[in-house]
């Protein structure tokens, strides 16, 4: 064998290599961000925002068909109203709170304690999709720094997911199932007190998204570029092998059988 077409099979080996890397870097960025998640990241403290639960599903032949999120009990929301979804309903549940608490100089004995979305028959959030469940809530607490938000996520088939696990700290290992969060900030001097995110363009939620899913989505692109980089490097060697071998000397080549 010349070497010429030795080196070309080096360089498409090469090739195939970089590209599984970015198939590989591809899907790692697809479960990093397979979490039940709230948007947007920040919200303020003592304020009322729209909290939006971003529901992925991660199950390659059964849907999703039901979403229960619980309220800190320890943080209560006074006032808590949910937007539509088509083909899903909503219900609060409310419940009596063991010592009242003061929002706005009331005292306040009842607070929502759970939202739960139910599918209609034959709806489902389909393998490979995702949903989004709309709240307004408030006022937020201000005497804590995130709002946690525990959250079980039930199948079609009877599979129950629970997001609760506690956020960890900065440069810890993330948790399989952590419920999703909100960090609670100080109002702005000058500012009001709605939502945090009150700044993001209409209409465009994924906008929100937190870092998790930021970076997921740069590694995801990176793989891609790595994947097309290592599949074209292949292809221009093996290019390249056979215009060098068409050129070369009758001599210099290996002789027919």
């Amino acid at each position: 064998m010349s070497t010429n077409r030795f080196g070309a099979r080096t360089l498409v080996r090469g090739g195939a290599v970089l590209a599984v890397a970015g198939i590989a870097a591809l899907l790692a960025a697809g479960t990093a961000s397979a979490h039940v998640t709230a948007q947007p990241g920040e919200a303020t403290k003592g304020g009322y925002a729209k909290i939006t639960l971003r529901v992925p599903n991660e199950r390659p032949n059964n849907g999703t068909v039901k979403l229960q999120v619980n309220l800190p009990a320890d943080h209560p929301l006074a006032s808590v109203s949910t937007k539509p979804v088509p083909g899903w309903k909503a219900e609060i549940t409310k419940g009596k709170l063991d010592k009242p608490v003061k929002v706005h100089n009331t005292d306040v004995t009842e607070a929502v304690r759970s939202v739960t979305w139910t599918a209609d028959a034959g709806v489902r959030i389909e393998p490979g999709q995702f949903n989004e469940f709309d709240m307004s809530v408030g006022p937020l607490p201000d005497d804590t720094d995130r709002l946690v938000l525990p959250t079980t996520q039930t199948y079609d088939n009877g599979e129950v997911v629970v997001w609760d696990a506690p956020p960890v700290a900065d440069g810890a290992a993330e948790p399989a199932h952590p419920a999703p969060t909100v960090k609670l900030v100080d109002k702005a001097a000058g500012g009001d007190s709605h939502s945090h995110d009150a700044a993001a363009p209409a209409g465009d939620s994924h906008d929100a998204s937190t870092g998790t899913d930021k970076t997921a989505r740069w590694l995801g692109g990176a793989g891609l570029a790595v994947g097309a980089l290592g599949l074209g490097f292949g292809a221009g060697a093996v290019l390249r092998s056979r215009r060098t071998g068409a050129a070369a000397p009758a001599a210099d080549r290996e002789p027919s059988a």
